[in-house]
């Protein structure tokens, strides 16, 4: 028997087992899934945690309980991958052989790349929310605040799922408003970029609802380090800028084991081949979701969609044929805007998010780029979809891995 071995059974490497297991002769191939934590987070959801719209509950599941019961799951850290001997070495001191490895570890958040980030009151006055501890301390923060100064700042990118920031922005400016506090909260949004996002014309709409919102924008600021005691961001060319409540989306890498094994970039992504994603290094490799080095969004929509590609390049490999050359960096998102309203974007590689209707080119019924009630109920639908048909590797009606170009205004 053959062996498929997947790393990671997040988002993306749940999908691609389950995928694997329906495609796969099972008189020749077995699928193993190695994984340390044994619980599975809606990550979107933790957004709405500080806002006390979602509980830690409403967002955590098992993870077993979404993989194949044909799958072997193996719970335990993995030490050190060794692509030359393909094997992978367990800190238990076992290893598994492989003839085709999956890498999908993801990314995570790393506070202590930011110089002083971790000493400054981390958890009472600096927090982040890409973390299911970090949204629930932060809720318990907020819950009792009666104003002052909250800045939500961004260290570097790429970022796991880059327009969250803006979102917890949104929603601060509603749920503030909400409280009867606004007046009382002054909000800044501060950013390594010139804008408020990484495409040109969605950047130009989004900061202009910052603007709106009466969110100050601070761009172009590259973080030298946080001074805990005096409460303030610090830059290389010396701007400062004042907190009181610090929102933290701190520098974001790869798995540590993908620096043990020599396999990644200065972040610990890996070289992936951008339409195939197959590693740069190793034939019998591949590599999906936020692992990736790719120059596309590290988010749950990506690895959907990246996962529909990889299965059919993993049976062309066991075939001897050519790997198509297919993902184009498909992304589609939600962006929660607060007070019952969102927008909603769809791009790829070479397409920047544009306005249009979506899914269906006339009647949508979404709209994208423009905000609507219609994309707040998508963004919170979106979580049954995750758990029901995302995880499981079900296709989603309409949505096709490759972004169409019909119903843009390009």
């Amino acid at each position: 028997m053959k062996k498929v071995l997947i790393l990671g059974a997040g988002t993306a490497g749940t999908i691609m087992a389950n995928r694997l297991l329906r495609k796969l002769d099972k008189k020749d191939w077995t699928i193993t899934v190695v994984d340390q934590h044994p619980k599975h987070y809606y990550q979107p959801g933790f957004l709405f945690i500080p806002f006390e719209m979602y509980t830690e509950e409403d967002v955590t599941r098992n993870k077993t309980d979404f993989l194949p019961k044909n799958v072997e799951y193996i719970q335990e850290i993995i030490e050190i991958i060794e692509p030359e001997k393909n094997r992978v070495k367990l800190q238990n001191g076992k290893s598994i052989e492989y003839h085709i490895l999956i890498i999908a570890t993801g990314t995570n958040i790393v506070p202590g790349e930011v110089d002083g980030l971790l000493n400054s009151s981390w958890g009472e006055n600096a927090f982040d929310f890409y973390t299911v501890e970090g949204s629930v301390a932060l809720a318990k923060r907020l819950k009792g605040w009666k104003g002052g100064k909250l800045v939500v700042h961004i260290a570097e990118m790429p970022i796991k799922c880059p327009v969250a920031p803006l979102e917890f922005t949104f929603l601060a400016d509603w749920y503030f408003s909400k409280k009867g506090i606004r007046d009382d909260v002054e909000i800044k949004y501060v950013t390594p970029l010139s804008g408020a996002f990484t495409k040109p014309r969605a950047s130009g709409v989004l900061s202009h609802l910052l603007e709106n919102k009466n969110v100050n924008l601070v761009p172009d600021f590259n973080i030298m380090h946080v001074d805990g005691s005096a409460k303030k961001l610090v830059s290389f060319d010396e701007k400062e800028v004042d907190y009181d409540i610090l929102v933290s989306i701190p520098t974001n890498m790869g798995d540590s084991v993908i620096e043990r094994s020599g396999m990644g970039d200065e972040l610990n992504y890996i070289p992936t081949h951008k339409h195939t994603l197959q590693s740069k290094a190793h034939e019998n490799i591949f590599v999906l979701g936020d692992a990736t080095d790719l120059p596309s969004s590290k988010a749950g929509s990506v690895a959907h969609f990246e996962a529909e590609i990889l299965t059919e390049n993993i049976l062309h490999f066991i075939r001897n044929k050519p790997l198509k050359e297919d993902f184009d960096g498909h992304a589609n998102c939600f962006i929660e805007s607060g007070f019952g309203k969102g927008f909603l974007i769809d791009f790829n590689y070479d397409v920047e998010p544009v306005e249009g209707k979506f899914p269906l080119p006339i009647i949508g019924p979404m709209a994208l780029l423009k905000e609507s009630r219609m994309n707040h109920f998508g963004k919170l639908a979106f979580k049954w979809i995750y758990w029901n048909v995302l995880l499981r590797g079900w296709p989603i009606p309409m949505i096709t891995a490759q972004m169409t170009k019909l119903g843009k205004k390009l």
